[in-house]
């Protein structure tokens, strides 16, 4: 009697982490824009913060080095566009905790793939979202008087592409020991909130005295804020070269994945009770 003989069908290499990964990712994008309210929210907010922080602080603000000064307003953007990074960044990766208790995450890590391919959908899927948000908010890069020709976008583009990697993989790692979302709002008001504010977003590094320079000259979203800075202005003196700002910002986004990574790898998701 012939005997039927079973075929192993051979995976590429690189397969088992890619289709995961982009399934992932596809759904942290339809996910997020599917839920109207939170895009609206990341981008209204900072937007609000931007036109009335801006508008209040009006003419008493003027940066040194640029003909005729630069307005706060126009010193603001920069910042309140690295604001709409944040916040997107942390409500994508919300989803970590929401797929916890709904049980997808559980059967997710069951599945005969690597953790890897988790973490690089998830992030990549937040990253993907937040720096989307972001660069729509160059519209009004007009208005501060910002002539973006193809180079200067390209540097835009760059440095939003890092914050983002860099806020949505840290967001990732907060959000992957939690249990609750409030918990998760408690660490972001605690920890995100204060990362941005000592940035450079509303008051310059060069300004600031004492301990609260030093703390902005190690805080990784400081170069973010003044990367896109020099990116947008390049004709007001920056705080730290463009160069700069891209190294740090390139070893931050190693660093905060593989903090990412190790989480997702120590961490046993146990389902909802």
């Amino acid at each position: 009697m012939a005997t039927q003989s079973t075929s192993v069908p051979v995976e590429a290499p690189g397969a088992g982490l890619l289709l995961p990964a982009v399934s992932l990712w596809w759904r942290e994008v339809v996910r997020f824009y599917r839920q109207r309210s939170r895009v609206a929210g990341v981008i209204l907010s900072p937007l609000v913060f931007w036109l009335v922080i801006g508008a209040g602080f009006g003419k008493s603000f003027r940066a040194a080095g640029a003909e005729g000064g630069q307005r706060y307003l126009e010193y603001f953007y920069p910042g309140a566009l690295i604001m709409i990074v944040l916040f997107t960044s942390i409500f994508a990766m919300m989803s970590v905790i929401e797929d916890r208790k709904e049980g997808f995450l559980l059967s997710v890590l069951v599945a005969p793939i690597h953790r890897s391919a988790v973490v690089l959908g998830k992030v990549m899927g937040g990253t993907t979202l937040a720096a989307i948000q972001g660069l729509i908010f160059l519209v009004f890069a007009p208005l501060v008087g910002a002539r973006l020709g193809a180079v200067q976008i390209a540097q835009v583009v760059l440095v939003v592409f890092l914050v983002a990697f860099a806020l949505t993989a840290l967001g990732f790692a907060l959000a992957w020991p939690m249990e609750s979302t409030q918990g998760f709002h408690a660490v972001v008001n605690l920890f995100l909130i204060p990362l941005w504010l000592l940035s450079g977003a509303l008051f310059p590094v060069s300004g600031a005295s004492g301990w609260i320079g030093w703390l902005m000259r190690i805080n990784p979203l400081t170069y973010g804020v003044e990367g896109l800075r020099a990116a947008l202005f390049p004709d007001v003196p920056a705080e730290f070269p463009l160069a700069h700002s891209l190294l740090v910002l390139g070893v931050s986004c190693a660093a905060v994945f593989a903090l990412a990574f190790a989480m997702a790898n120590r961490r046993t998701t146990k389902p909802a009770a």
